[in-house]
């Protein structure tokens, strides 16, 4: 896929060193058992961040449901990559194990909508909820506040946060969120050879895989995935509102994803 898409898939870089810190940002190292985790917004990573930080303490190894979700979204709860030197970050990734879990590309921004912009959210309502409102959602004075906003059910439609994404002028100055940057955005799979890629839609059985790897299987369980995740099957339902020509634009946008990472051509929602 890399040799065959390198105009997308590079972005005219050559090697690891035409990369900026900002751009390594989600690779977390766990220097006790020599482990690598790149983090991909809405892809189990709160419970993946809260192994890592029970890899980086001492045995005996507590329960990661023991540690909070907020905790391991917060800067300095886990070691960059890009905190060491450069010649070290290579070191590390020759020899350290190097994960990462993947998700279905167009579950992964539904996901992303239903937790951003349908649940109350003021920095997500004021850096883009708003705008969104304002450029495609006929509201050009929108509530000040996303708790106005809830209240008065003036919130971005799911169809709103497509066009958002396929305005041209969305990326101009600068990249999409992490939330829905494309993954190999994020992880770079083109630039980095990871020993194992997980999906969320066999998060369990691969979680116990790559615990077993790492020879820990015994140490600790991977914590449940909750009931209220979104599913494959409701993709339909939340395109219903997305015209056809918008859906063939927006799996341009994301094709490189769908094609890296194994996942199929949504034939059902492209045909309409």
């Amino acid at each position: 896929m890399c040799d065959s898409n390198r105009a997308v898939l590079f972005e005219g870089k050559h090697s690891l060193e035409d990369f900026s810190d900002k751009e390594l940002e989600n690779l977390v190292v766990d220097d006790n058992h020599g482990v690598i985790y790149c983090y991909i917004p809405k892809v189990a990573c709160t419970n993946w961040k809260r192994v890592m930080v029970v890899l980086n303490k001492s045995e005996p190894y507590q329960d990661p449901m023991s540690i909070s979700g907020d905790l391991v979204h917060l800067p300095n709860i886990l070691t960059k990559l890009t905190s060491f030197p450069r010649t070290e970050m290579k070191a590390k990734l020759k020899h350290y194990i190097k994960f990462l879990f993947v998700r279905d590309p167009f579950v992964r921004l539904i996901s992303a909508y239903r937790n951003k912009f349908q649940r109350h959210n003021e920095y997500f309502y004021h850096y883009y909820g708003r705008d969104i409102l304002r450029r495609y959602g006929n509201h050009p004075d929108p509530p000040r506040t996303a708790h106005e906003a809830i209240e008065s059910k003036v919130q971005p439609s799911f169809y709103n946060f497509i066009q958002y994404l396929l305005d041209p002028d969305t990326e101009k100055t600068t990249p999409f969120e992490p939330h829905w940057r494309q993954m190999h955005r994020l992880c770079h799979p083109c630039f980095i050879q990871y020993d194992f890629l997980g999906h969320q839609e066999s998060l369990q059985e691969d979680a116990e895989q790559l615990l077993s790897i790492l020879k820990l299987e015994d140490a600790f369980k991977f914590p449940s995935s909750y009931e209220n995740m979104t599913s494959p099957e409701s993709l339909l339902d939340w395109f219903r509102t997305v015209p056809v020509e918008d859906r063939k634009q927006l799996y341009d946008l994301y094709e490189a994803d769908f094609k890296l990472f194994g996942y199929s051509i949504p034939e059902k929602l492209l045909d309409g």
